[in-house]
């Protein structure tokens, strides 16, 4: 059992604050097992209910003060699993939240993309929103050593981070599941929610963009590989983003003339979903795309490090059109802070041109030997 970080921020935010807790994550990386952790830690007494069931659905939106007072009861932390499946779930909250003012709240779902737009006007001002991602090395250090972690990256790299992945032995297993998650779960939320006309077309681009994690995205390339128009295209890169299984980086552009800005990166939340869309799980000292998984998983790693260590900033990548690039540039507190990601381990210096335009910044180089020191 790996202990969530979420558990503690969430548990004090319970004691500190009444705002609705909304809780977004992808299926299947621990988001139930994180509230019913909740449900057994809160000192106060707890309703858990699941909106996948059609009695919960009818109850929570039914904008009934009486109804919600007959569930609610005596309970004062209410949290609601899957919110996303209870029509006009944003209203019925709002209610809840006004006319019960010593009831805490938690709702969580798997789609933001529905979920966020039910919530949107009703709550506004009222709520927490957090995001879940799959098993950190921040988390598995609690019950590892350093070492012990640097001599699983392989099977990071290669399986990813999923909570029931790290519990399974041997790669068929390994395989079979996350062929599993990208066959059963990977689409459910946005072929339910979001109407794609062409749902083949998914996969496709899913695989596509696979390829090409760590380089420029074209979506005038897409759209004639997959013979879709250029709209199609972004607005299934944007729900494949809201529903957590890509995360796009766009292009740091101060100097629009020198500066790529146009087209964005994207990475995998999980580089095993990655590898398991393109069907390769090949060991990492074998592959020729093993600069591009060291990428995808280190930026990953460094995001839920910024997110559950509440560092609050924007990321980029930087790109000339003369071809000097880094990796990952994070802007904090006014300041640009550069990380170029680095399987072997050499000595980088930053691009001349970064310096003279950016001056002020600082560079690091993330390699094997120090990854450690910037996701832990």
């Amino acid at each position: 059992m790996v202990e969530r970080i979420l558990t503690t921020n969430i548990l004090q935010q319970l004691q500190n604050s009444r705002k609705v807790i909304v809780l977004y994550g992808a299926r299947q990386i621990g988001k139930t097992t994180l509230i019913k952790t909740l449900q057994k830690e809160y000192s106060g007494k707890c309703l858990l209910l699941n909106g996948d069931l059609k009695n919960v659905q009818d109850t929570l939106s039914s904008q009934d003060l009486e109804t919600f007072k007959n569930t609610v009861d005596d309970n004062d932390l209410l949290i609601i699993d899957e919110a996303q499946n209870i029509p006009n779930i944003g209203i019925n909250l709002k209610i809840l939240f006004d006319e019960f003012p010593n009831l805490k709240i938690i709702a969580t779902g798997s789609s933001s993309f529905e979920l966020a737009n039910t919530l949107k006007e009703p709550l506004t001002g009222r709520k927490t929103t957090l995001k879940m991602y799959p098993i950190s090395l921040m988390e598995l250090r609690k019950t590892n050593s350093i070492f012990e972690l640097k001599a699983q990256l392989g099977s990071f790299l290669t399986y990813g981070m999923y909570p029931e992945i790290l519990t399974l032995q041997g790669s068929n297993t390994k395989q079979q599941h996350l062929q599993e998650l990208v066959s059963s779960y990977l689409y459910k939320d946005i072929l339910a929610l979001s109407n794609i006309k062409h749902s083949d077309k998914i996969h496709k681009l899913l695989q596509l963009l696979a390829h090409q994690v760590g380089s420029l995205v074209s979506v005038n390339e897409l759209s004639n590989k997959l013979g879709l128009n250029h709209e199609t295209i972004n607005n299934y890169i944007n729900l494949l983003e809201d529903g957590f299984i890509i995360q796009r980086l766009s292009g740091l552009s101060n100097n629009p003339r020198n500066e790529i800005s146009k087209m964005d990166k994207i990475y995998f939340t999980d580089i095993g979903i990655r590898n398991a869309i393109i069907e390769n799980y090949s060991p990492i000292d074998i592959r020729n795309d093993i600069g591009a998984i060291w990428e995808n998983f280190i930026f990953m790693e460094r995001q839920k490090y910024v997110s559950y260590n509440n560092i609050h900033g924007k990321n980029y990548f930087w790109r000339r059109y003369s071809g000097s690039e880094i990796d990952l540039i994070e802007m904090r507190d006014g300041m640009f802070h550069a990380f170029e990601i680095k399987w072997n381990k050499r000595k980088t210096s930053a691009p001349k041109s970064w310096l003279l335009d950016y001056p002020n910044s600082t560079f690091t180089e993330i390699n094997q030997d120090n990854f450690t020191d910037y996701v832990l």
